[in-house]
């Protein structure tokens, strides 16, 4: 497979050949959409809890009598039934929002969306991403000079200057080839790998 190398002005130079078995898969959509949700559905936490009909601050008194008043009989204004009343089935923040998805699966499918990207032409390649000094303007021109509004930029090693000078941005982020999780790739318009990120990833998912 062979991926697009960028200059620092965004121009196309060269070509960077890279393994078949990380950036030439066939597209699995099924996949994909199973482990971008299973990865967004184990994110998230409990936090939500509603009340059930033991918990409410209700009184345990008959409302009305059972007979006579032409009313449904009803035992207590407690009753899921009754506006106010307690759930039937309450949200607790027991809940398991987890998805699992085996590591075979997970490869294959961060393997699809690499490989999906590459042939659109949404990941192109850079020879290497560093700036001199931590400042988010140098961060933002360093951006506009290669074309791109919104990218998600792939490293071997994320230092210091790349961290702070980017933390600002909301539509780029910079992160470690091993810290790149599936929804990233699949949010952001553009992705931006260095070569090195390039050799790294076809020896995770080689």
């Amino acid at each position: 497979m062979e991926l697009k190398l960028i200059n620092d002005q965004g121009q196309a130079t060269a070509s960077v050949s890279a393994s078949d078995v990380a950036f030439g898969r066939e597209f699995n959509e099924d996949l994909v959409h199973q482990v971008v949700t299973a990865y967004m559905a184990n994110a998230r936490t409990a936090t939500r809890a509603q009340k059930g009909r033991s918990e409410v601050a209700k009184s345990t008194r008959k409302p009305f009598r059972q007979k006579g008043t032409g009313n449904a009989r009803a035992g207590m204004a407690s009753s899921p039934l009754w506006r106010g009343g307690g759930k039937t089935f309450p949200n607790g923040p027991e809940e398991n929002f987890s998805h699992k998805v085996n590591k075979k699966m997970h490869r294959a499918g961060m393997q699809s969306i690499l490989s999906e990207l590459a042939r659109i032409g949404r990941l192109q390649v850079v020879e290497e991403f560093k700036i001199e000094s931590p400042k988010t303007k140098k961060m933002v021109d360093k951006i506009k000079t290669l074309g791109f509004k919104s990218v998600l930029v792939v490293t071997d090693d994320l230092d210091e200057n790349l961290y702070l000078s980017s933390r600002n941005l909301p539509h780029v982020l910079v992160i470690e080839a091993q810290h790149v999780d599936p929804v990233n790739l699949v949010r952001f318009p553009n992705v931006l790998l260095t070569r090195s990120a390039v050799k790294k990833f076809e020896e995770m998912l080689g």
